[in-house]
């Protein structure tokens, strides 16, 4: 009998822009970035399908990510818990973009064990028993068009590959499980040898960064000639939010009480993603970051912009705020 369970899942972790010197070329709106929420309500009004209609689960769990994997197989690999992304779940023939913090796993049988393999059936109706545990029910299944995963960003197909696997080739189930506190989501992708699992749970985006004065700019660029900015961008782009904003104009205004300073403003990422695509990733919003400043009327011999992807870590990347402190822009004293 299939069990629901408290145990976190083990996860497996498989796995820009061009420079701009020119001041007049520069506007300063084309780098912010619009409100991802309001975005990603639209995408999912589009697909049709009203979580809403679906009854409100009253059973009790224990942590996210509720599901543990059955008894036989494994997760390949290390946890990779995203605490804030979105991802498009397969929703009665539709996208449905859900945004909050995501669980990936890729299951594997376990050797170790009396199982003779890896049995789709066995791993789909021990998923599908848990989620109606949990009060759920399927809302999607089949093969996603190549018209609409060949649209998805490198956030989504380099970010969330464990959950996704072989998702262009083999058909997916997606269940929901409306709640209170947040409504829960579960893909699943199989093919003979193996399934990729992905467990959502939808939240607001909680700002975290901290406002940083002219002033505290300041006295941190005279005691260590650099200084670390949290610029929230908008995912797998280059455009600055609204709420970071504030921030850029506290470094024009550093900058301006300052007519002799020089800044170089270096960008960085987490490991998420191959190094190509950090680098590439961190020019780009380096560049961004200078294109708002240039905006505010600071002379362009006084900036330049540097990527380095994440070849500069200052925290471990095995864990969720070893990321958020390597994902930053800093200002060095040129």
């Amino acid at each position: 009998m299939t069990k629901l369970m408290i145990a976190p899942l083990s996860v497996a972790l498989l796995l820009v822009l061009s420079a701009c010197n020119k001041q007049e070329a520069v506007s300063e709106t084309a780098a912010v970035a619009p409100q991802a929420s309001a975005e990603t309500a639209d995408e999912a009004v589009a697909s049709g399908f009203d979580i809403n209609s679906l009854p409100v689960s009253t059973a009790t769990l224990g942590d996210f990510p509720y599901i543990s994997l059955p008894a036989g197989y494994k997760a390949n690999g290390q946890p990779e818990t995203k605490t804030f992304a979105r991802f498009p779940f397969w929703v009665q023939g539709s996208e449905y973009w859900v945004e909050g913090k995501f669980h990936l796993v890729n299951i594997h049988s376990d050797s170790a064990s009396s199982a003779p393999g890896y049995a789709q059936l066995e791993v789909e109706r021990s998923i599908e028993g848990l989620v109606k545990q949990m009060g759920g029910v399927q809302v999607g299944e089949g093969k996603i068009p190549a018209e609409v995963s060949g649209q998805w960003g490198e956030e989504i197909k380099l970010g969330m590959i464990m959950g996704l696997g072989d998702v262009y080739n083999k058909p997916v189930k997606t269940w929901a499980v409306r709640r209170p506190e947040g409504n829960i989501w579960v893909q699943l992708v199989q093919d003979s040898a193996q399934g990729w699992l992905t467990i959502g749970q939808e939240k607001g985006f909680e700002q975290t960064a901290q406002l940083l004065s002219a002033s505290a700019l300041k006295q941190q660029m005279d005691a260590d000639g650099k200084v670390a900015l949290q610029v929230n961008f908008a995912t797998d782009k280059t455009d600055v939010l609204p709420e970071s904003l504030p921030q850029i104009e506290q470094v024009a205004t550093l900058l301006n009480d300052n007519p002799d300073l020089q800044l170089a403003i270096h960008g960085h990422t987490d490991s998420s993603g191959d190094a190509a695509y950090n680098q590439k990733l961190s020019e780009g919003r380096a560049q961004a970051v200078m294109k708002l400043l240039l905006a505010k009327g600071i002379a362009d011999s006084r900036l330049s912009a540097q990527g380095f992807g994440d070849s500069q870590p200052v925290a471990d990347n095995a864990t969720e705020a070893g990321k958020a402190k390597n994902r930053r822009v800093e200002l060095v004293k040129r």
